[in-house]
């Protein structure tokens, strides 16, 4: 595997089967290395009680995406569409991931949203635009209120990014968190986007993510 770029999580190849609700059993998280943050999007005031992992696992059909959030406290809208989907998630408590596969426009990608409470969206961004994705993503939650943690699993279909996905192509991504009933909230991000107030949509900002076969071809 050649040299790589500092700013980038990695996806490890799911081996052997997902589980029967079609998600990757537990065991094979331990394979997928983490992208740990608890910092603001200007990469300020770190709070490690709001700390976010994320790791990635994928297949020929699915990318794999896990959420381990810790919290101070949860805000979630009570009401969804039946499948669960909620416009304007960003509003409550969420995790987010923006998703650019290769050979895409600068300003468009995928945006990936869930709530501690299983709800969703997912959007399809261009400049001036938001339409939803209708990607078929199926997801898992779970909070744990002793450990003041809440985690999420989604499965998010290769089809709703790519037309024929490819190992060796690079994808721009950059992930975010909110926390807080009323601001100021706490908007935290992967790759800080570095503007005067909390805005995500910043694709110069993006880091790399790099598919591999396993962690242990991984090389900085």
């Amino acid at each position: 595997m050649a040299d790589i770029r500092t700013d980038a999580a990695f996806a490890v190849r799911l081996v052997g089967a997902v589980d029967v609700e079609g998600f990757p059993p537990e065991r094979a998280w331990e394979t997928a290395p983490p992208v740990c943050f608890s910092a603001d999007w200007q990469g300020k005031n770190a709070d490690r009680h709001r700390e976010t992992q994320v790791r990635l696992l994928w297949n020929a059909e699915f990318l794999f995406l896990r959420f381990d959030a810790w919290y101070r406290s949860i805000t979630v809208f009570a009401d969804a569409e039946p499948s669960g989907r909620r416009d304007a998630l960003w509003d409550r408590d969420v995790c987010e991931a923006f998703l650019q596969p290769p050979c895409s426009d600068s300003r468009c990608y995928k945006e990936i949203e869930v709530a501690p409470n299983g709800f969703w969206i997912d959007l399809k961004i261009a400049p001036g635009e938001k339409r939803d994705l209708q990607g078929g993503l199926r997801r898992r939650v779970h909070i744990d209120e002793q450990k003041k943690q809440w985690y999420a699993v989604l499965a998010l279909p290769m089809k709703s990014f790519v037309e024929h996905f490819e190992m060796s192509g690079v994808w721009g991504v950059n992930f975010f968190r909110v926390e807080g009933a009323a601001e100021p909230r706490f908007y935290s991000a992967w790759r800080p986007t570095n503007t005067p107030t909390p805005n995500f949509h910043v694709p110069e900002a993006f880091g790399a993510l790099v598919f591999t076969e396993a962690a242990s071809k991984i090389r900085g």
